[in-house]
């Protein structure tokens, strides 16, 4: 028996389209407003290998790290994923390679923190920040009436007396 068999639109592969980032940075969008980012560094001070809960990943122990039989750790699969690997092996210890993982882990929360959140700009900094846009805008202002004086006087109009 015959069957036709339709392709796809390009509406339905629209549709099938999975956003998988929707954590953009803010500074890419609407710039954060100063209770946010008070949060934010508030967070960021707080924040230790202790202060992340233990539940919001997997964690697995693989055999040592010598030579092995075959699949033995199987590593090479976090290449094709969207997971994060962080792994350890500083002790012999599981608990303190695991405590070792998850001080990694917020060592590299925290820089990323440190990069996306801005510090805390000190009163004298954004005065002084504000006299300097002040000044570039006057000496932008400057320039433009220079140049308007300029034009016109190609013009015929302005400076030169007739006589």
């Amino acid at each position: 028996m015959l069957q036709r068999m339709s392709r796809p639109s390009a509406l339905d592969s629209l549709r099938a389209i999975r956003f998988e980032r929707s954590y953009a940075a803010a500074r890419h969008g609407a710039p954060a407003d100063e209770a946010d980012l008070s949060a934010a560094r508030t967070w960021l001070s707080n924040l230790n290998p202790n202060t992340i809960p233990r539940t919001i990943c997997q964690i697995s122990f693989s055999r040592s790290s010598g030579p092995g039989g075959q699949n033995v750790n199987n590593r090479y699969h976090a290449a094709k994923s969207n997971d994060l690997v962080i792994q350890a092996d500083e002790s012999r210890k599981q608990a303190d390679n695991v405590e070792a993982c998850f001080r990694k882990l917020s060592e590299v929360v925290a820089e990323a923190g440190h990069v996306a959140v801005p510090g805390e700009t000190s009163a004298a900094q954004g005065k002084r920040v504000e006299g300097l846009q002040k000044a570039e805008a006057a000496g932008r202002r400057r320039m433009k009436e220079m140049q308007s004086k300029k034009k016109s006087a190609r013009r015929g109009g302005g400076g030169r007396d007739e006589g």
